[in-house]
């Protein structure tokens, strides 16, 4: 069973930058489908990116180009690095892991707060 854990979060202004990383543990990283997801205040939660088993990337379409996904088994690390941040990208933003068809492991979170 993997464990994830997620940093990177904080509070920036309209148009910074930000990289989210998420260390996993625990299972054999390789085998895992990987993902972001985010859920803003009020808000259902909502795919950002992520890769499948066979390492194609696949991006929320309200990313536009801002995000990039990416993936490091050596290190057992998925990132997400955020460019061009807009206040309605402020929300917990979550990895997760998916050995078959379904996400069901998940980190704990961390906060992206975009000021305007």
């Amino acid at each position: 069973q993997v464990q994830l854990h997620e940093s990177g979060g904080g509070l920036v202004q309209a148009g910074d930058s930000l990289r989210l990383s998420c260390v996993a543990s625990g299972g054999t990283f390789s085998r895992y489908a990987m993902a972001w997801f985010r859920q803003a205040p009020g808000k259902e939660r909502e795919f950002v990116a992520g890769i499948n088993r066979s390492g194609r990337i696949y991006y929320g379409d309200f990313v536009k180009g801002r995000f990039t996904f990416s993936r490091d088994n050596a290190k057992n690390t998925v990132s997400l690095q955020m460019n061009s941040l807009k206040p309605e990208d402020t929300a917990v933003y979550y990895c997760a892991a998916a050995m078959l068809t379904s996400y069901d492991f998940w980190g704990q979170g961390t906060q992206v707060t975009v000021s305007p």
